[in-house]
């Protein structure tokens, strides 16, 4: 008997601690066909992504693995009051399609910015929602998404400062630059990933060195003039 792709894990509400079921995508069937320069996938079968966000049935609450575990006092009075006064039950605990992601998502960003969650998940949750957008070929919902992300990657760098591990966080910020269209901001970040001497991930200064090269085409052809460190890589 083939495997099934989804198979569902309970967890608890963070707000209302009811238990409730989500489906998850088998780790043998996330295997990406190709990914774009700014980490978003394609699959075969189910994509993993849309089943990021666990919603409880009961009051709405929708967060991802990441998430608070519990909500404290003033949270759970904020989320009462904005969102679950309006929820009327529904169980998002099976198969999703394009457009159910999207919805998922746009719960999960409602919550995580009532409740005040790390920048770092309202960032992602951003990304997300503007890969679905792609996906939808809507380019227009798709650069107003990665805008916004864009502008929480940045304060979470404005915030938390780069460790030896985010360089990721640097290339994902120049990248975002670039495919928006603020071509000089994305030199400056990719550059950063390439000459600063304590990032040693190897693999995102590769990639920044490739994008590097892509985006100065790009300028190029464009007709752009070329900032001068275009010219010293």
């Amino acid at each position: 008997m083939a495997l099934e792709p989804l198979y569902t894990i309970t967890v608890t509400c963070s707000n209302c601690e009811h238990p409730f079921s989500t489906s998850r995508v088998r780790p043998s069937f996330k295997k990406a066909i190709r990914t774009d320069t700014d980490f978003c996938g394609y699959y075969k079968n189910e994509n993993p992504d849309f089943y990021v966000v666990r919603i409880c049935p009961k009051c709405g609450f929708a967060s991802t693995e990441h998430s608070a575990d519990h909500l404290n006092e003033r949270q759970r009075t904020d989320f009462q009051t904005k969102i679950a006064s309006r929820w009327t039950e529904r169980d998002f605990g099976g198969s999703r399609g394009l457009e159910e992601a999207l919805e998922t998502y746009k719960l999960a960003l409602l919550c995580a910015q009532c409740i005040g969650e790390k920048e770092r998940i309202v960032a992602s949750l951003l990304h997300h929602i503007a890969w679905l957008y792609r996906y939808q070929g809507n380019k227009e919902q798709e650069q107003r998404f990665l805008a916004h992300s864009l502008d929480s990657y940045v304060r979470v760098y404005e915030v938390e400062g780069v460790g030896m591990n985010d360089a990721r966080l640097l290339y994902l910020i120049g990248e975002l630059n670039r495919r928006i269209g603020r071509y000089s901001d994305a030199v400056q970040w990719f550059s950063r990933v390439i000459h600063d001497k304590k990032i040693v991930d190897s693999a995102m200064i590769r990639a920044s060195r490739e994008q590097w090269a892509v985006l100065r085409e790009q300028m190029l052809a464009e007709k752009l003039a070329l900032p001068e460190e275009m010219n010293s890589i």
